[in-house]
């Protein structure tokens, strides 16, 4: 799917529906969507991003090669149905994360802790250090599993998959994103 960047800035500040069904075990929480998310109303689609070919390799959902173009509605049930879900701290489309303010940042947590209440899932992963910090208000927190909840529900922190976080790997990233996975019952 191309998409040029006439298009994708005509995205700017839409917003996305989360990707979450009944059952949800694991909710994966991005930053906010890029504009290429809202473009195809997939989260992590961009096809520099590497959250589903880590997914795919740690052995907890195969998106296939054809996640850039966006998931079809069979895509979605697959994705649900395996315990899988997708919100955002911000759900306002940007090109970068860091065109948010910190005051966004808090406000997407707060907001995040009723969504977790009403979804209930086991655990919550959030996929960005940098935001988690300063939404949560934990400057010094580390990666991995946290030491609190959030509405009663497991908290991780992992690294993002975007291509901007040029230190991780595919490889890198499935080992991460195994951790709450396998806390969650979604693999063993």
């Amino acid at each position: 799917m191309g998409i040029d960047r006439d298009s994708l800035e005509s995205f700017r500040d839409a917003a996305i529906p989360d990707l979450v069904g009944d059952g949800i075990r694991l909710l994966f929480v991005g930053i906010n969507p890029g504009l290429w998310t809202a473009a195809t109303q997939t989260p992590f689609a961009h096809p520099g991003n590497r959250f589903y070919p880590a997914l795919r390799e740690a052995g907890i959902f195969d998106a296939g090669d054809t996640f850039s173009a966006g998931f079809d509605a069979d895509d979605r049930v697959r994705f649900t149905d395996a315990g899988l879900g997708v919100s955002n701290l911000v759900n306002r489309a940007t090109i970068r994360a860091d065109e948010l303010s910190s005051a966004e940042l808090r406000a997407g947590a707060r907001a995040l802790e009723q969504r977790v209440a009403r979804l209930r899932p086991r655990v919550v992963a959030i996929v960005g250090l940098t935001a988690y910090r300063q939404g949560f208000a934990r400057p010094k927190a580390r990666a991995g599993r946290q030491n609190e909840t959030i509405a009663g529900a497991e908290l991780w922190v992992l690294p993002n998959p975007s291509g901007l976080n040029a230190h991780e790997t595919v490889s890198s990233l499935a080992l991460a994103y195994a951790e709450p996975a396998r806390a969650a019952g979604i693999i063993t």
